[in-house]
């Protein structure tokens, strides 16, 4: 058990066995001697979304950026696709990465270009596909998105934000991705549009992209998109399991959280 009282993960398993996307085993994170994450072990299955809930600085977002091998551990293993990836330099992540979809907290649209040429930046960096055909694979991305051909020619300035956050997942889902990482997907969204974004995360299920990780503070996305939920306190987790049983949890740690009061 850890501090928090969950329960430590069992040895990895073989891959086709549990049908796992991600396995990560013991993830400890330090920045300049400050330990962000401390000893977190999780899993994401095939056709699943798992939610990873946690306040402000409580590792979520560095824990997603690990499954990107965006960043290293400082110990611990990480293996995406059947492959440990802790250790792989940036040539050996690259076909791992193309993969993965990555929304950004921000949606990190180029500001300088059109919602266009945001969208079709991975399939312009990454494939050798004509013009014509990555038009085509923008206006459909746009589409599983629920925006039309009218925003092609927008800049992000003149979108708000809820439209910026959509270009963000089209972006993501243009390269046709096994799983989609979100960071905080309805920050600084209204209800309205914090609700658009979760429908679309449900809506995304049914065959676009079946796997899922969310990063999220937001309970009311919790409810709607997990299957699994993790919460995550001071750098390990407080509880990690079905939806409905972490949301009932009598932790007092998971209960002060999703109370509002933990920080």
């Amino acid at each position: 058990m850890s501090r928090l009282g969950v329960r430590e993960q069992p040895r990895p398993s073989t891959p086709t066995e549990t049908g796992e996307v991600v396995e990560a085993i013991d993830l400890r994170k330090r920045f300049e001697g400050h330990e962000v994450l401390r000893g977190v072990s999780f899993n994401a299955r095939r056709g699943e979304t798992l939610v990873i809930m946690g306040g402000s600085g409580s590792g979520k977002t560095v824990t997603l950026r690990l499954v990107a091998g965006l960043i290293r551990p400082s110990s611990g293993r990480v293996r995406v696709f059947d492959r440990w990836i802790e250790d792989l330099g940036e040539e050996a992540l690259l076909p791992i990465r193309r993969r993965m979809g990555y929304v950004f907290q921000g949606a990190a649209l180029f500001d300088s270009l059109t919602v266009h040429e945001n969208v079709a930046y991975p399939l312009r960096e990454h494939t050798s596909l004509r013009e014509a055909a990555i038009h085509d694979r923008v206006v459909q991305s746009l589409s599983m998105v629920g925006l039309g051909p009218e925003v092609l020619e927008l800049l992000p300035s003149e979108l708000s934000g809820g439209m910026r956050k959509r270009v963000g997942i089209a972006r993501a889902l243009i390269g046709e991705p096994a799983m989609l990482l979100f960071d905080e997907p309805t920050a600084g969204l209204d209800p309205t549009n914090s609700r658009l974004v979760a429908e679309l995360i449900v809506r995304l299920r049914g065959g676009v992209c079946d796997t899922a990780i969310v990063v999220t503070h937001d309970l009311e996305l919790t409810r709607t998109v997990a299957d699994r939920v993790a919460v995550l306190i001071d750098g390990q987790f407080a509880a990690l399991g079905p939806r409905d049983e972490v949301l009932a949890s009598d932790h007092p740690a998971v209960q002060a959280f999703l109370a509002g009061e933990a920080r």
